[in-house]
């Protein structure tokens, strides 16, 4: 079978005082990039959407729900380890606004980064175990699963057999991250980081 991670479109800032889970929405632009997204796979095959329970995921998904007439079924393994923090601040927005606390980051081992909110060992094995039961379930078929970067990265990592020393790359918002699956349990990588619905020269028919 053949599954597709999808990383989630650019989400908001979210800082919540009262300690609950930011969990934010898409941004303009990510939702502009959602639409790419869905109407570049709306003439691919697919069998099933499966979504992450998270705000971004969930409306990163549902453009491709609408262009393919289909049904999301959401996967509570597949949402990211933040899912419990209580404030998101983009990546980008980090780089841009504050250089020096951007080289701290790029300077830390994934691990800890990861450890920061959750036992990465735990995290690994969840992440595992669920897209595993999706592949289980879903012989022969083409499947996306709308996600997060830490997914993509730990499932990449998985097929790698890399889990000790994490394989890591950032995957692009709506980015496509391709992996076979065969009835024998032997996985492999298509392709990461697809982002050719991104461009602005392009027009969809």
């Amino acid at each position: 079978m053949e599954l597709i991670l999808i990383r989630h479109g650019l989400p908001i800032r979210v800082e919540k005082k009262d300690g609950s889970a930011a969990d934010p929405e898409l941004s303009m632009e990510g939702m502009e990039q959602a639409k790419k997204m869905a109407l570049w796979l709306k003439k691919e095959k697919l069998d099933v959407i499966y979504c992450s329970p998270m705000k971004r995921a969930k409306m990163t998904a549902e453009p491709l729900a609408v262009a393919k007439q289909m049904d999301i079924v959401f996967e509570n393994g597949v949402a990211e380890i933040d899912q419990d923090a209580s404030s998101y601040i983009p990546l980008e927005e980090i780089k841009e606004k504050h250089p020096e606390q951007w080289q701290e980051i790029v300077k830390k081992d994934i691990h800890s980064v990861f450890n920061e909110f959750q036992d990465v060992n735990v995290f690994s094995e969840r992440v595992v175990k669920s897209l595993g039961k999706i592949i289980a379930e879903n012989k022969g078929k083409r499947v996306a699963v709308v996600c997060h970067g830490g997914i993509i990265n730990i499932w990449a990592s998985h097929v790698l057999e890399n889990e000790e020393k994490l394989f890591f790359f950032q995957p692009q918002y709506t980015s496509l991250n391709r992996f076979m699956a065969s009835s024998s349990g032997v996985n492999s990588i298509v392709s990461l980081n697809e982002v050719g619905h991104l461009r602005d020269d392009l027009i969809f028919k």
